[in-house]
């Protein structure tokens, strides 16, 4: 069993920047692929990027190009820094731990392990 804890999530302007944490309270298997998702208010949980063991990313066409997801393998830690932010960005981000295929890096059920999200609220 993996924990996994999300921060960084708050209030911010439309056009800002905020970037989110999210770090595995054990040491976390090398072959998992790392995963951001959200769930804005009255829609299903869409996936936003993920990041395998060899740093390949995946990226939704709504996010290609504003946001970046990395992590850092020593610390058990993913980001997503966000840049350009919309009101429509607007939910609550999740992190996810699995071994998905790679044409299903972005689909929830691929996932073993989630946070307990934290909340990105951009203002106009």
């Amino acid at each position: 069993w993996v924990q996994l804890v999300e921060s960084g999530g708050r209030s911010v302007q439309s056009g800002g920047s905020l970037t989110l944490d999210c770090a595995a309270g054990s040491k976390i298997d090398r072959t998992y692929t790392w995963a951001w998702f959200r769930q804005r208010p009255g829609k299903e949980r869409e996936g936003i990027a993920a990041i395998d063991n060899d740093d390949k990313t995946t990226y939704s066409e709504f996010v290609k190009g504003r946001f970046t997801i990395s992590q850092d393998t020593a610390k058990n830690t993913v980001y997503l820094q966000m840049n350009s932010l919309k009101p429509e960005d607007t939910a609550m981000y999740y992190c996810a731990a699995g071994r998905p295929t790679y044409l299903r890096q972005l689909v929830s059920s691929a996932y073993n392990y989630w946070g307990q999200g934290t909340q990105v609220t951009v203002s106009s």
